[in-house]
């Protein structure tokens, strides 16, 4: 394992296997993308239990922008907080694999899938679910590089910065959520955010 830096993590036994990923056994489907953008699965079900207490009872939808493999997703179907979970993903591979993978946790029938860019899914299909929904959007923050900076720059996030996501998904509702780097620019979000309702 000569030349690998201390972020990767090698396991010789199972049983050092943090339980969080060790369901890929019994079946879970990722795509080579999915490896290191995919929330872990108690960070996922943590995101989800603090959404579910920290939004008012009238918003009964989530959609979830980026869903990937369906990390987030399932942990907002597994919380029985939301009436409908909305998952878009443009990959039509990462989306295949979120199909048989909420199935896998027994909430398949709790989500319906979208394929397709999630901005214009939001704008033409499920603009009028806005006053009842929250949007979650965990976007891509442009490669592994954000975990160098001391604080991460948020209009550097690629495909799509944080402007355009905020701008964007602001015009359906005003409950947006986001998962970012832990090292995210505060100013920059605060600016950004400015005018919208903050969910804590």
């Amino acid at each position: 394992m000569q030349g690998l830096s201390g972020i990767c993590k090698h396991y010789k036994d199972i049983q050092d296997v943090p339980p969080n990923i060790r369901k890929y056994d019994d079946g879970i489907l990722m795509t080579d993308d999915a490896w290191f953008g995919v929330t872990p699965e108690p960070v996922a079900n943590k995101v989800a239990l603090h959404l579910a207490e920290n939004v008012p009872a009238s918003k009964g939808i989530l959609i979830d922008c980026f869903a990937g493999v369906g990390g987030n997703s399932i942990a907002f179907a597994l919380s029985g907080r939301w009436k409908k979970v909305y998952a878009i993903e443009k990959d039509e591979n990462a989306l295949n694999c979120a199909k048989h993978n909420a199935d896998l946790y027994g909430v398949a029938h709790q989500i319906s899938w979208f394929h397709g860019d999630c901005f214009q899914i939001v704008k033409n299909e499920l603009a009028t679910l806005g006053l009842y929904s929250v949007i979650f959007a965990s976007p891509p923050w442009g490669g592994p590089g954000y975990s160098t900076s001391t604080i991460f720059d948020l209009t550097t996030m690629q495909p799509h910065t944080i402007g355009d996501i905020l701008h964007s998904f602001r015009q359906i509702t005003p409950n947006v959520a986001l998962f970012l780097p832990r090292t995210s620019n505060l100013r920059q979000l605060a600016e950004e955010s400015h005018g919208s309702k903050k969910l804590k």
